[in-house]
């Protein structure tokens, strides 16, 4: 079979790696990939936004399975295209990927459906948001409604804090159009849970755990980020609690996409906050995390290619996820100056080493070939993965490769899976 994955960041690099192992792939793409997907895939340099191109490259290649990565396409109706032209493809429809492609949408979704989530409220004009937030408790939270590269949130502490930041989100559009809207959020406390799922439209097939990292830096201090590092499984999230997510949460969201007539087919990535008052949703995503799935889908025993063909026939009742228990942490390395401003073109060195290790994978995102170096391209440049017989253990040895891999500025937190 031959199979596209389309983006070209770690969460891909690990899609492709996964699908790599499977005996019923034998030919894999990537657009447009990155230094590390050309190991073990053809990338093609088409845009991951570019769906014209896709489509004509998955026609001309008789391509049998595309999957998508990013969010970006999907909320472009690549799903949509690729069907319509008779391809088979992994990832929601437009009309369900509104379920990451805005806030408010899937804020109005669980209220409507009293699936637990923060109290909110909704501002078109950043007058009457200004206004509102005189009257709030600190601290609060505000959401651009679109897509934000997993930017668009600010944790204000004050009051002054949130002002400015209405600014920022729908005066100065820091976001782009994402911020012409902004939800202002109820602040939650408590721990944060991210748990993937395949679905079907029908059923959902939860993944293992797993907890991210997003400030910049130790202590989670710092601006937001795509994510530092994840670890799985999550500390906190004990059985009991997921089988209370399973009937307050997953469940309940595949239905109410179902019965607004957005039947969801693809991974939905519940982040969750376990919170004094019970587990809540904080976000959906529409997609693999990333990092999240450098951490999970090492995991994964079950072959990716049979559970992804399950879900789009709307078969996944008929499979049984299979595990690797031992933990798994994975410590992004970033550019110096992410998220903020970075420079892209330095030799990375130490990579060769790792290949050799059996319980180390290190992803590439941010990174490209520049004839016989490996280079850094993008703000987070590599995910590197180790496994553990203990949490303590996959942590010093995700940080001894990290110490053997070198670029110049090299960027990382020092805390990834203590929490």
């Amino acid at each position: 079979m031959k199979v596209l994955v389309i983006g070209g960041g770690g969460r891909e690099h690990a899609i492709v790696w996964k699908l790599a192992q499977s005996k019923k792939v034998t030919e894999i793409y990537c657009a447009p990939g990155n230094a590390g997907i050309m190991e073990m895939a053809s990338c093609v340099d088409i845009s991951a936004t570019d769906v014209k191109g896709l489509l004509e490259f998955a026609l001309e290649k008789a391509i049998d399975l595309t999957v998508v990565g990013m969010d970006d396409p999907l909320m472009l109706g690549v799903v949509d295209i690729f069907a319509s032209n008779g391809l088979r493809i992994f990832g929601p429809r437009k009309n369900a990927a509104i379920l990451e492609g805005s806030k408010v949408f899937a804020k109005d979704l669980m209220k409507k459906y009293n699936i637990p989530t923060a109290g909110y409220e909704v501002f078109e004009n950043p007058d009457q948001a200004k206004a509102y937030l005189k009257t709030c408790s600190y601290p609060t939270v505000l959401k651009a409604d679109g897509l934000a590269l997993g930017k668009g949130v600010l944790i204000c502490e004050t009051q002054e804090e949130a002002l400015a930041g209405v600014d920022e989100i729908m005066i100065a559009q820091k976001f782009g159009d994402a911020g012409k809207v902004m939800v202002v959020e109820e602040f939650m406390t408590g721990p944060e849970v991210s748990v993937l799922s395949f679905c079907d439209g029908e059923h959902v097939l939860p993944m293992v755990s797993a907890q991210d990292h997003k400030r910049a830096f130790d202590n989670d201090e710092g601006p937001n980020t795509g994510g530092m590092g994840t670890f799985s499984p999550s500390r906190y999230y004990t059985k009991e609690m997921h089988e209370v997510a399973m009937k307050t949460i997953f469940e309940p969201s595949l239905k109410a996409m179902k019965a607004e007539g957005r039947s969801f087919t693809g991974i939905i990535f519940f982040g969750l906050m376990l919170t004094p008052q019970g587990i809540k949703v904080l976000e959906y995503n529409a997609r693999f995390g990333d990092p999240e799935a450098q951490v999970v889908l090492p995991k994964l025993k079950t072959d990716l290619f049979d559970v992804l063909e399950a879900a789009i026939d709307g078969r996944l009742d008929e499979i049984e996820l299979k595990w690797d228990n031992r933990p798994t942490v994975c410590v992004v390395m970033a550019s110096g100056g992410y998220p903020i401003a970075y420079e892209k073109g330095y030799t990375i060195t130490g990579l060769e080493k790792q290949k050799k290790k059996d319980d180390v994978v290190v992803f590439h995102a941010g990174t490209k070939k520049e004839g016989d170096r490996v280079v850094t391209n993008g703000g987070r440049v590599l995910g590197v993965t180790a496994f553990g017989d203990s949490m303590e253990d996959a942590r010093k040895t995700a940080y001894k490769a990290v110490s053997e891999i070198e670029f110049e500025n090299k960027q990382y937190r020092t805390d990834i899976g203590i929490k």
